[in-house]
């Protein structure tokens, strides 16, 4: 127990349960924002939540006691060396006598390193591959580690090189004695070329033992890049990494510790970190916080909360003696690097988590420059694999979120942002007919500017008296991301900015006009800018014609943007249609031949579907059926996204229950989680329709978890 006075009594945790057999070393999807995810992974010892902290626990040095970790502070796991014990001969043999969780008295999930840092540290260790692997299975481990092959960012590239295939040498071995239950770390080494990283992430990833592959990838070799605060080169490679690892094993950056590098890593795919930071600083006299490490011998006042800290000052810290202090500040520091770690999930919950990711990337230069070298590569994503992972990056955030959008200099370049904009660009059509049933195209495109949101009641008069005069009128309306049409008014990012009233006052300029018209295919027809301030609106007459027509045009925009129907589909899907609205004048329900096929949704603008609504959208959809083998389409409306499930899943699934990963044969490579799809049987049929939870390439991988979470059943 901790020698701390300022920590009382701790409640008794539950002990953890042991996971299913057949769900031994399986990790599932909870929650995402893009890459960010919130995962479970299944182990003997129960469940490990990610992203999370693996605390680093010296066997011999314990500053804050295992048993108080789980707890006090909730750590589900944490990272001891099976070689620092191997070696001692009281530790080895009480570890093999009595196993590793009594020896350090924690109940959940012990992780273990091998020895290889100590090789970088002193140059070679005295144990074996398959020596080390059969003592951590001997002494019970959940998770161990081979010994692999340090690669120095120093190194040159054929030493790295050797490096990487020696390691791949030692992974089959190791995969061969770890056995039926001890799940393994499979590192990745290369330095930091770029080409080594993805070589080492294929030959690591295809590896298969007597019973499974690697359960977690750890990207190793990046310690001496943190000491020297070389984060884009340490960015670079996870990303090179990223491209080539599957997505249903975990990321482990490690070594990597510091609560400052944690949102911008998770925003990229990382699911754990470990680190004895904790504890090392404390003896140092060094405070972790957010944004970074202050010296205690600096302070007066304490600039953040904490536990820890509460009730105390800077002096009579300093005035400890070292053991007294040293806890102390080891308990700061660990609860500081766990609510970080709560905030960053939170901030995947709420779809945020790239807004944290900025906002940390202010606190200081080196990590400013690496997240302005990512901004560079999402505005303009390299040919190759890092520029594919870039894309898969964008492709796979939910282009649409609830709740405000905060205003800022990087905002353009948020992930979710850029996929919104480049499905505008791609998929939005001008009318193919006007209201007043003439074809053609426009005879003219009007820009407002000055226009606050919601653009229904600031604008919607206007638009309609514009309308009225000449028919064949394109309306956009100018945002501080760009220019929309007006039929998009209420979707989410453009409508729910926050920042300065001022920011809707901008104007436009002759050299801006073009290049955003010429992105939504309009730069050859001429324009008008409209200010608010310098415009009246007259008395117009009611015009239900041109009002029927603007609803009928934003649920086609709609579904071409969202949901990938080709304008000509979607005028087919809402022939007749008919639509209830709320006392705003809202859109609620839509009807098409009186039958209720879809909802606009209130809060973010986007659209839910209805079982009839999904048959029509099905029905309209006449591509292959999705298989697992099929390359993404080039076609710039797919359809309606489907996914292909067994037919043993069929009578569960058809009366509402999600579609679980493991039971899915395809699905079309354009579906987006967070938004609609269909799910159909082995042979096409409509089985439910709900929402994606996953992208295509992780419903291939993955076995466990929810990959669509059904709205309403077919049967």
């Amino acid at each position: 127990m901790s020698k701390n006075p300022h920590h009382g009594n701790m409640a008794t945790r539950t002990e953890p349960e042991k996971c299913r057999d057949q769900d031994l070393g399986l990790f599932e999807i909870i929650s995402r924002d893009s890459y960010a995810r919130i995962g479970r992974l299944h182990t003997a010892h129960g469940l490990m939540t990610t992203p999370m902290l693996l605390p680093v626990v010296n066997p011999n040095i314990r500053t804050i006691e295992p048993r108080e970790m789980w707890e006090k502070y909730g750590i589900e796991a944490l990272i001891t060396n099976s070689y620092v014990i191997w070696k001692h001969d009281d530790l080895r043999t009480e570890a093999k006598k009595n196993g590793i969780h009594q020896l350090i008295d924690f109940p959940g999930i012990i992780v273990t390193d091998s020895g290889t840092f100590q090789s970088y540290i002193y140059g070679d260790v005295e144990v074996g591959v398959e020596e080390i692997i059969q003592f951590q299975k001997d002494i019970g481990v959940d998770i161990g580690t081979i010994l692999d092959v340090f690669g120095r960012p120093d190194m040159p590239f054929d030493e790295l090189d050797k490096s990487v295939i020696e390691t791949s040498s030692r992974a089959k071995k190791s995969l061969e004695v770890s056995g039926e239950k001890l799940l393994l770390n499979g590192p990745i080494q290369g330095g930091t070329y770029q080409e080594l990283r993805i070589k080492s992430a294929q030959l690591m990833s295809e590896l298969q033992g007597p019973f499974r592959g690697f359960t977690i990838h750890p990207i190793g070799g990046i310690v001496p890049l943190m000491e020297q605060q070389r984060y884009k080169e340490l960015f670079s490679i996870l990303i090179a990494s990223k491209s080539s690892l599957p997505p249903d094993r975990p990321i482990h950056l490690f070594g990597c510790g510091h609560p400052l590098l944690f949102p911008l890593s998770i925003a990229l795919g990382v699911d754990i970190f470990d680190s004895a930071a904790y504890a090392i600083f404390a003896r140092d006299d060094r405070i972790l916080t957010p944004t970074g490490t202050l010296k205690l011998d600096d302070l007066k006042e304490w600039p953040f909360s904490s536990n820890a800290l509460f009730g105390t000052t800077p002096a009579q810290v300093r005035s400890m003696n070292k053991e007294e202090k040293t806890i102390l500040l080891s308990h700061h520091n660990l609860e500081v690097t766990q609510a970080e770690l709560a905030r960053c999930r939170e901030a995947i919950r709420m779809g945020t988590i790239w807004q944290l990711a900025e906002q940390r990337s202010h606190s200081s230069p080196q990590l400013r420059e690496a997240f302005e070298w990512i901004l560079d590569q999402l505005d303009n994503p390299e040919e190759g694999p890092i520029g594919d992972t870039i894309l898969e990056l964008m492709g796979s955030s939910n282009p649409i979120r609830s709740g405000g959008e905060q205003i800022s200099e990087d905002i353009e370049f948020r992930p979710h942002i850029l996929h919104i904009q480049a499905l505008l660009a791609t998929r939005w059509r001008f009318p193919g007919s006007w209201w007043n049933g003439k074809s053609g195209p426009p005879e003219r495109v009007i820009i407002l500017e000055g226009f606050q949101p919601p653009w229904r009641n600031s604008a919607k008069e206007k638009i309609i008296q514009l309308l009225d005069e000449i028919p064949e009128t394109v309306i956009l309306i100018l945002t501080p991301l760009g220019l929309i049409p007006y039929t998009i008014e209420d979707l989410s990012p453009w409508c729910h900015l926050n920042g300065p009233n001022d920011m809707w006052n901008d104007s436009l300029f002759d050299y801006e006009v073009e290049e955003l018209l010429s992105e939504l295919g309009l730069s050859s027809y001429s324009y008008t800018i409209i200010n608010k301030n310098d415009e009246d609106i007259s008395e117009v007459k009611t015009s239900p014609e041109i009002r029927k027509w603007l609803d009928r045009c934003s649920i086609v925009d709609k579904l071409s943007i969202l949901c990938g129907l080709h304008p000509l589909e979607g005028c087919k899907f809402t022939e007749n249609m008919t639509s209830r609205k709320s006392s705003t004048d809202r859109m609620v329900n839509i009807f098409s031949d009186e039958k209720h096929v879809l909802s606009p949704r209130l809060t973010d603008g986007g659209i839910s579907l209805t079982i009839d609504g999904a048959k029509k959208l099905l029905d309209l959809n006449q591509n292959p059926l999705p298989d697992f083998n099929q390359l993404p389409s080039d076609e710039i409306f797919p359809g309606i996204p489907r996914v292909r499930i067994v037919d043993d899943a069929i009578p569960f699934v058809g009366k509402g229950r999600n579609v679980m990963h493991g039971y899915i044969l395809g699905a079309d490579p354009h579906l987006i989680p967070g938004q609609q799809c269909i799910v159909i049987s082995s042979s096409g049929e409509l089985i439910a329709h709900g929402i994606a939870i996953t992208t295509s390439l992780e419903m291939r991988y993955m076995k466990k978890g929810i990959a669509v979470k059904v709205k309403n059943g077919n049967l």
